[in-house]
């Protein structure tokens, strides 16, 4: 089974706030803590596509593995290697990011998607995020009846840090507004 959910975040920052905070949140030092399971990030590349113009970047998330403990134990590997691509297209003002894991797939599966796009209402001022996530458990001959529980524990956590991610976010965009105002903070 796979368990899938989205959620919807109104930043009220401009569009170019929000997509320079995405690109610095995992740089500062006070969000290393509060995104303590975020290990290491390390771009793989990056290039701009000179007839659209749009930025196309990879990069390489090394996180805390998912799940509870004990399943941790049992697959003997306690970190996650992700893989993040981004396009950028500045005429449209569209961020997307798609990130999956590319170790433990025979455990685990999980693909988040994240679009960031002037908000309908007030476009000029306001940024909508949209944020899609999949979860799939592959079941463990032994634990087969757990897997939905496994899941949804799973789910969880990726709420609880995606929640973490949005503060985060908000954080960068009052201090990259602090920086364009010329206030340190």
């Amino acid at each position: 089974m796979v368990r899938a959910y989205s959620q919807e975040h109104t930043y009220k920052h401009p569009w170019e706030r929000v997509t320079s905070a995405s690109w610095r949140k995992f740089a500062d030092p006070e969000n290393k803590r509060i995104l303590s399971h975020i290990l290491e990030v390390d771009t793989l590349n990056h290039k701009v596509d000179s007839s659209s113009g749009k930025l196309y970047t990879t990069r390489a998330i090394t996180i805390h593995a998912p799940g509870p403990w004990f399943i941790r134990k049992i697959i003997g590997q306690d970190i996650c290697h992700c893989v993040e691509s981004t396009v950028v297209d500045a005429k449209t003002r569209s961020m997307q990011l798609a990130t999956r894991n590319i170790s433990l797939q025979k455990y685990i599966e999980v693909q988040e998607k994240i679009h960031y796009d002037p908000h309908p209402d007030n476009p000029d001022k306001w940024t909508i995020c949209r944020q899609e996530t999949s979860i799939h458990i592959r079941p463990l001959s032994a634990l087969a009846s757990m897997a939905e529980k496994i899941e949804q524990k799973c789910v969880d956590k990726f709420q609880q840090n995606s929640a973490k991610g949005r503060e985060v976010m908000e954080r960068m965009c009052k201090y990259l507004e602090a920086e364009a105002s010329g206030i340190s903070i």
